[in-house]
């Protein structure tokens, strides 16, 4: 088992689809690692020598990912909360910060509907 970036490689995927399993690494990004390593795309992550995965820690050490983007992310969205920028009150509401409609939608923000009382069918 490949550990890279303190994240657990799952042994049987494709290295391009395990390294997105990383906080920061998507598709695009893991391709982008893999043509620099000089690793092919296809092969499995358990298939990997040490050599090549000492090679793809040193690639994703350049990028910030994990524990530091997330901080990163947590301390921009706190910048805004304390400002009172218009994105930071959404935040602090729990509503959608990027022009959605709240009318119908915006169920995975707001919560589970109200249940309202003396409703009957």
């Amino acid at each position: 088992m490949a550990r890279i970036a303190g994240v657990n490689l799952p042994n049987d995927k494709r290295v391009e689809i395990g390294l997105t399993y990383i906080y920061g690494i998507g598709p695009t990004r893991a391709t982008e690692i893999l043509e620099r390593a000089g690793v092919s795309p296809d092969t499995r992550v358990k298939d990997l020598t040490e050599q090549e995965v000492a090679t793809l820690r040193r690639e994703v050490e350049q990028f910030e990912v994990e524990g530091d983007l997330r901080r990163k992310v947590v301390g921009c969205i706190q910048r805004l909360k304390d400002i009172n920028a218009y994105r930071g009150i959404r935040h602090k509401r729990r509503l959608p910060a990027r022009g959605q409609r709240t009318r119908a939608n915006a169920r995975t923000l707001k919560g589970p509907r109200p249940a309202k009382a003396g409703k009957k069918r």
